[in-house]
């Protein structure tokens, strides 16, 4: 005898389980809290077995009847339908999986990122995220969980790379809620667990004796001369070392000193313009004979195709007696920021020249130029500065005058 509606919604617990059986081998088990299972008895190779079909009222008689038929489909194929059921879930476990998740995130968002930024986020999530939560449904991540995988980084002394590691998550998550593969961002539960980065400034020299001592030195400069003529641009135009070494001509508008850097080359993937002072242009037109008819200001040694290596400008630096505890290629930017702030300089055109932009995109598009002609008359100001400095004249006698 099948069963009806009325009969499964009316029957009671007893004190023990029971079945209420409606045919082909679907059943109701009832509880005795009252909780009420569908179920499904079936052989396969002979064995009795059990699939679990869904639980009353969520699940109707009639989708349990047709869940029951789809079953004895998979059966009458040689299929077995537990094991259908374990490969279809891993199957949507693997496309909801963490891993899964973050890799399309990361596609979507790597062409607005630097390819070196790029490749560092996904190091850091193939090597101390996916191997532990990779293959879990991202769904089923909670704070405690992903706890775990950032305290494990910071455990050996990471701890920038534990705050930017949860910083990525947080975006995963924020992703996998947007295509409806999570619910929660667990990230945001963890904000505060860490501790804080203790800030690192790259070693810069700021003591302008001491500026005008490393522009002589930079000057009598004995290795290559594009080596020699990168040192010298590098304080000019305080740039980004890889903006630097993959400058190129076709960039560069010695008519209207200027050089515009593309937006897929600058960390913010926005357009830079860098006004080139007189002295830019000097240290310029002295390399263009030798490397002007190519693609790179800063050519690599091996090859003209590629540019300067990343540690030409360092290994220079400590050629020239400096440690890296005491100046950088990085630290040229410190060292402009550092000083045109106490000279009085507008503090947002010195934002703007070093290319700090605004993190919403699509209004840093509209303002590349923004403070140009300030930012015009800031660059040819410094190189004048420095040109004080390394003669040795006196500091303050070369700072602008504030109005």
């Amino acid at each position: 005898m099948t069963l009806t509606d009325t009969a499964v919604r009316n029957t009671k617990p007893k004190d023990k389980s029971h079945k209420l059986f409606d045919g082909g081998g679907l059943f109701l088990l009832v509880n005795p809290n009252g909780s009420k299972y569908w179920r499904l008895k079936y052989r396969f190779h002979g064995k009795e077995k059990l699939l679990a079909l869904g639980v009353y009222p969520d699940t109707t008689l009639k989708s349990a009847r047709d869940k029951r038929d789809g079953a004895r489909k998979l059966l009458a194929s040689g299929i077995d339908p537990s094991e259908a059921r374990k490969a279809e879930k891993a199957t949507r476990n693997s496309d909801n999986s963490f891993e899964a998740v973050a890799r399309e995130w990361w596609t979507e968002r790597t062409p607005n990122w630097s390819e070196s930024h790029s490749s560092r986020i996904m190091l850091r999530l193939e090597n101390d995220v996916f191997p532990w939560i990779g293959s879990k449904p991202i769904g089923d991540i909670t704070p405690p969980i992903l706890l775990t995988v950032l305290n494990r980084v910071k455990s050996r002394g990471a701890i920038e790379t534990a705050h930017r590691i949860h910083q990525s998550c947080s975006q995963i998550f924020r992703y996998a809620i947007a295509t409806h593969r999570a619910e929660r961002d667990s990230a945001a539960d963890l904000k505060g667990a860490l501790p804080p980065v203790k800030k690192k400034h790259h070693p810069s020299i700021t003591d302008p004796k001491q500026i005008g001592g490393l522009l002589r030195a930079i000057d009598g400069y004995q290795g290559s001369f594009v080596t020699r003529c990168a040192l010298q641009l590098a304080p000019l135009t305080f740039v980004r070392p890889g903006e630097l070494r993959h400058a190129e001509w076709t960039e560069i508008d010695l008519d209207k000193e200027e050089w515009r850097i593309p937006a897929e080359k600058m960390k913010m993937k926005t357009v830079h313009i860098v006004p080139l002072s007189t002295q830019a242009i000097a240290v310029l037109n002295d390399i263009k004979p030798l490397t002007g008819n190519g693609q790179y200001v800063f050519p690599g040694i091996r090859s003209p195709k590629r540019p300067m290596s990343e540690n030409t400008v360092n290994a220079a630096l400590r050629r020239l007696g400096y440690t890296k505890n005491e100046m950088t290629g990085h630290g040229f930017r410190s060292m402009a920021s550092t000083i045109l702030n106490e000279q009085g300089w507008h503090m947002d055109a010195i934002e703007r020249q070093l290319a700090h932009t605004e993190r919403d995109l699509v209004r840093a598009s509209y303002n590349y130029a923004q403070h140009l002609p300030e930012r015009v008359k800031m660059m040819q100001a410094w190189a004048d500065y420095l040109d004080g400095l390394r003669s040795g004249a006196k500091a303050n006698s070369l700072t602008r005058d504030v109005k």
